[in-house]
């Protein structure tokens, strides 16, 4: 029947494309569809129509840079575009022009308001979603002129006492501009600030810039005026931005005129102007005195209306709720101090993995975030993320975020037991959601009565994007597995048989992967796990690694587990960071952490040289974009600000201190040996487990003793600790013992 629905419109297509002399898509197509394994879904519509979307742009940047490259582009553009630079990327069959080689910016806001305006590497700000931006720049009498986006070195730090604030300084043949972005909460309205400080050795302008683009291209202008007073831009009739105080000169440009940085100098003062073309560009001009610093603030409104009420001084309150670190390294402390900066800003309703490319919602990377949101006391955002899943399950018990992926149902059983245990309560409302997701587990998954490599398992998928086509992933089959243990666990004291039911379920799931997987193992001859029973092992094994972590399905000491990092440290590294070769072809900083948690949980001392690589390859604002070009160091793929390795950085320095593992709590297992030799505190909490409320400290007293103390609020009775900080010898404390510290004996070196 839907060969039948869809014959009509294939003949069309085939018809029209023979009579126009084009190649036939429809077998093109098939061709594609036989590379993965069979489906019920192809690809998730929604990232056919991001994707749609995303080239869209790139069409109209193809049509439009490189032939203006006389124009100030962003600092991408500036350098992929640029023969000289490692960045550059040869454009010639590429039908569209994205921005490939340098992903990277940082979000501002305020939390729980959804507007998250974000700052490129240069200081360019880009204040509404999708929007055009402001830049500043700077010119003398005699000539000079600096421009942030074309210069290779600037200098960017985030600093996060009162907020976000991303300053930039760029530099250069006697001038200076310094300017500071940031979104505050005035007289209970949101507004976003552009700082903006110039100094100059010469008498000259300061200059605000309207440009029409933003880190991913173009966005249009069409029209732009200033306003009687001289103080402030009306933009395509919609938005306005103010200035400190009146401009001293100011310029308007369309497309058939060029930019307006050509007419800086132009004596006609122009009040507004309009292209037609959607590349209006506009300057404001502000007289500098030489040696005397001139400082201009431009301030627009954000006007998305919050679901959750804000509140004044909402930074005060939030660093009152969450769980802090203090350690003697300053560049960990202040990455786990802008992760948790992330975590708020994305969680102002639903949680959402990015300020731009990515801020929409996936289950999966919800998990990881509210995972981290719990790990960090930030209890009540967790709580509001999860009530939001509620509607998003169909009435067939699918939790859907994209068609086609099989791995989400599990993912929200299993951080919502999560939350129950954290939480140590249970709302009634959540009953008949697990119930109906966990059948659909049941029912989802192959017959076990087939003969093939993947009886038993899940229907081939979409997945993870990272991991390849089309495929039955073990990904899924894992995540599948821990959502029916969850299930079942959360069900036992409301309903034994149903609970009991889950369980056997999840046995004989598991029971399926191990037989798929002997059956690998042999034609591999190695126990390590591919990413599914149709694959050899490459990059896309890295996620079958989540039966290690988070989901801990397995003893750490797995020999499949352990063969399998074993692989992707000796295949599938880079500059000591994970190198993923499909779609994202980048070093990244989320799943090498994933690695990190592994080798962690098994005592591999070489977990430490993971995290450090990740703690390199962070920006100087403190984020990671999802991929990191190998060599260059910038982004590549996706969100330049990606919360999904924010959660991560969060989630690695907590395990580092605690870690829940089956009916006891893992203290220490991760501290750098470094930090006992240093100067200064080592502590982390209070932080919820699944046992209870805890916060860690460590001090080393000599040179052959370290005390760990521990303050802790339980649920219950004690649970037992296993005390396993390197270099020490371990501690076990068994369960109930009213005990809240341990002297330590330090081990000696090898």
């Amino acid at each position: 029947m839907k060969w039948a629905k869809w014959l009509p419109w294939r003949f069309a297509v085939s018809y029209i494309a023979k009579k126009q002399g084009i190649l036939d898509p429809i077998p093109v197509m098939a061709k594609m569809q036989a590379l993965a394994q069979p489906s019920e879904v192809a690809e998730p519509i929604e990232l056919i129509r991001s994707g749609v979307v995303f080239h869209a742009r790139g069409l109209i940047n193809s049509r439009t840079i490189q032939h203006n490259l006389d124009w100030v582009w962003p600092v991408w553009i500036e350098r992929q575009f640029d023969p000289r630079d490692p960045s550059f990327i040869p454009r010639a069959f590429a039908i569209t022009h994205i921005n490939i080689s340098n992903r990277n910016w940082t979000a501002v806001g305020y939390p729980d308001c959804p507007d998250l305006p974000i700052v490129d590497p240069n200081g360019l700000l880009t204040p509404i979603f999708n929007g055009w931006s402001l830049d500043a720049w700077l010119q003398t009498e005699d000539g000079r002129c600096l421009l942030p986006s074309k210069l290779k070195q600037v200098e960017q730090r985030q600093e996060l006492e009162q907020g976000p604030h991303i300053t930039t300084v760029a530099s250069g043949d006697g001038l200076e501009i310094r300017s500071e972005a940031w979104v505050e909460r005035v007289e209970g309205k949101m507004i976003c600030r552009l700082k903006v400080t110039g100094h100059s050795d010469q008498a000259g302008q300061l200059i605000l810039a309207l440009r029409p683009y933003n880190p991913e291209g173009i966005s249009f202008i069409h029209d732009v005026s200033l306003n009687q007073a001289r103080d402030g831009w009306r933009i395509n009739d919609e938005h306005v931005v103010r200035f400190s105080e009146p401009a001293d000169r100011h310029h308007v440009s369309n497309y058939r005129d060029g930019d307006v940085h050509i007419h800086l100098r132009d004596r006609e003062d122009q009040q507004q102007g309009r292209c037609d073309v959607g590349l209006a560009t506009a300057a404001a001009l502000f007289n500098i005195k030489a040696g005397e610093p001139k400082e201009l603030t431009a301030s627009m409104p954000l006007d998305t209306k919050p679901t959750t009420p804000l509140i004044d001084d909402a930074w005060s309150a939030v660093h009152k709720q969450r769980c802090t670190l203090t350690c003697p390294d300053p560049h960990w402390q202040f990455l786990f101090d802008a992760a948790v900066t992330s975590l708020v800003l994305h969680s102002p309703d639903d949680v959402f993995p990015g300020p731009y490319t990515y801020k929409r919602f996936w289950f999966r990377d919800a998990a990881y975030i509210i995972d981290a949101l719990l790990s960090i006391g930030l209890t009540k955002r967790a709580e509001r993320a999860l009530d939001r899943f509620i509607d998003r399950q169909t009435a067939a018990g699918y939790f859907r975020s994209q068609e086609g992926e099989w791995d989400s149902n599990g993912q929200v059983l299993w951080i919502l037991e999560r939350f129950f245990k954290f939480t140590h309560r249970r709302p009634e409302k959540w009953g008949k959601v697990i119930k109906r997701g966990a059948d659909w587990i049941i029912k989802k998954r192959v017959s076990n009565d087939i003969d093939a490599p993947h009886a038993g398992l899940m229907p081939a998928g979409f997945s993870a994007e990272h991991l390849g086509p089309n495929d039955f992933y073990y990904w899924d089959d894992f995540w599948s597995v821990a959502g029916l243990n969850a299930a079942s666990r959360m069900l036992a004291g409301t309903d034994p048989e149903l609970s009991e039911h889950y369980a056997r379920a999840a046995r004989d799931f598991e029971q399926s992967i191990e037989r798929s997987l002997a059956g690998q193992a042999e034609k591999l001859r190695r126990p390590a796990m591919p990413a599914s029973p149709y694959r050899r092992l490459d990059s896309g094994a890295i996620g079958s690694v989540v039966c290690g972590y988070p989901l801990q399905l397995w003893d750490a000491d797995d020999p499949r587990m352990t063969d399998l990092v074993e692989f992707l440290l000796e295949r599938c590294f880079v500059k000591g960071a994970f190198y993923q070769d499909m779609i994202h072809s980048g070093l990244n900083a989320y799943l090498t952490l994933h690695i990190a948690q592994v080798m962690m949980r098994a005592d591999d001392p070489r977990y430490l040289d993971l995290i450090d690589a990740v703690a390199d390859i962070a920006s100087p604002t403190g984020q990671w974009p999802e991929a990191i070009h190998p060599l260059t160091g910038a982004g590549c793929m996706g969100d330049g600000h990606h919360v999904w390795a924010s959660s991560e950085w969060v989630l690695m320095m907590r395990y580092c201190f605690m870690r829940e593992e089956a009916d006891h709590l893992v203290l220490c297992q991760g501290i750098p040996q470094r930090w006992l030799d240093a100067e200064g505190p080592i502590t982390f909490g209070a932080a919820p487990t699944e046992f209870g409320e805890v916060t860690v400290t460590i001090v080393a007293d000599s040179s052959t003793e370290t005390t760990l103390s521990w303050d802790a609020n339980w649920h219950g009775p004690a649970p037992a600790l296993d005390i396993r900080l390197p270099g020490h010898q371990p501690v076990r404390i068994e369960a109930g013992q009213q005990r809240n510290q341990a002297v330590l004996t330090r081990q000696p070196a090898n």
